[in-house]
């Protein structure tokens, strides 16, 4: 799961994850849960969904802007370190992480696709390590191997289809059921990358019942721009639980600045800070 944004101070170029190692937080992992059943949307006028693949490639850069201070998401796959958040070790494009599970499902994926690959003798220990920041049976050449295995297709697929199947497409999902469009979609999938959707309050789902208690989407009736609004008040509020999360520019000076534009569809060029940084999508 990826880790959560970090407080304000921000400098220019610093990643999130430097960030949060400098801060040391210690945040108890949320267990990503299947997407509640929902029911299906009405037909929407939009021409694409967040899951149309150049929707998709910006949806890539703008959380890759957010969580490694760069839109080349693609470089992130052997990214790999303990970022001291009681989490274990840190890797890959969407931060799996040692003590979370989702790694172990990534690693176990990649060896059931490829026998007797660079990671699959970790498999043991990453089984131990589940729920802890422990490193046993992985230090010292974890890391070293799982770059050495990020160089591999197999495994760069591997984490996509992880990323897709735990993240990305119950986002999408949830979104295309509530009639919202690809911004909508966006905010869903920025949102269940950072808190995940398990039963806590700042889960997900519970920022979603928490906007609900406000607007209405537009597949029960509600303006889509107002359920929006609803929305990202909800999640600013679950970032602001923790102090980890107090910088809310993701929300701030990137989602809201697509917003009060209009531009529902995600439309470039856009531009956009991020902890105090300039992007741009042409």
């Amino acid at each position: 799961m990826v880790q959560p944004s970090p407080g304000a101070a921000h400098p220019a170029g610093t990643s999130r994850r430097t960030l949060l190692a400098l801060i040391g937080a210690s945040l108890a992992a949320a267990p990503l849960l299947n997407a509640p059943p929902v029911s299906a949307a009405p037909a929407s006028a939009k021409a694409a969904g967040l899951d149309d693949p150049a929707k998709k490639e910006i949806a890539m850069e703008l959380v890759s802007s957010a969580e490694n201070s760069s839109l080349d998401w693609k470089a992130q796959y052997k990214y790999i370190e303990d970022i001291g958040d009681g989490r274990g070790y840190t890797a890959g494009i969407i931060g799996f992480c040692s003590g979370t599970g989702d790694m172990l499902d990534l690693v176990q994926l990649y060896t059931d696709r490829k026998p007797g690959n660079v990671l699959a003798k970790y498999l043991p220990a990453l089984r131990r390590v589940n729920g802890s920041a422990s490193h046993a049976g992985l230090d010292p050449d974890f890391p070293k191997d799982w770059r050495k295995a990020a160089q591999d297709t197999a495994f760069q697929q591997a984490q996509n289809d992880e990323r897709d199947r735990v993240y990305f497409n119950p986002a999408v999902q949830q979104g295309k059921a509530d009639g919202l469009g690809v911004l909508g979609q966006f905010a869903y999938y920025d949102a269940i990358v950072m808190h995940g959707d398990g039963s806590d309050p700042t889960s997900f789902r519970n920022i979603r019942k928490r906007a609900l208690r406000t607007a209405k989407p537009p597949a029960q009736g509600g303006g889509e721009v107002a359920y929006l609004n609803a929305f990202l008040d909800a999640r600013v509020w679950a970032m602001k639980q923790e102090a980890a999360h107090s910088d809310t520019s993701r929300v701030d000076t990137e989602q809201r600045v697509f917003l009060r534009k209009g531009n529902l569809n995600l439309d470039p060029p856009l531009d956009w800070k991020v902890y105090g940084d300039s992007y741009h999508i042409g």
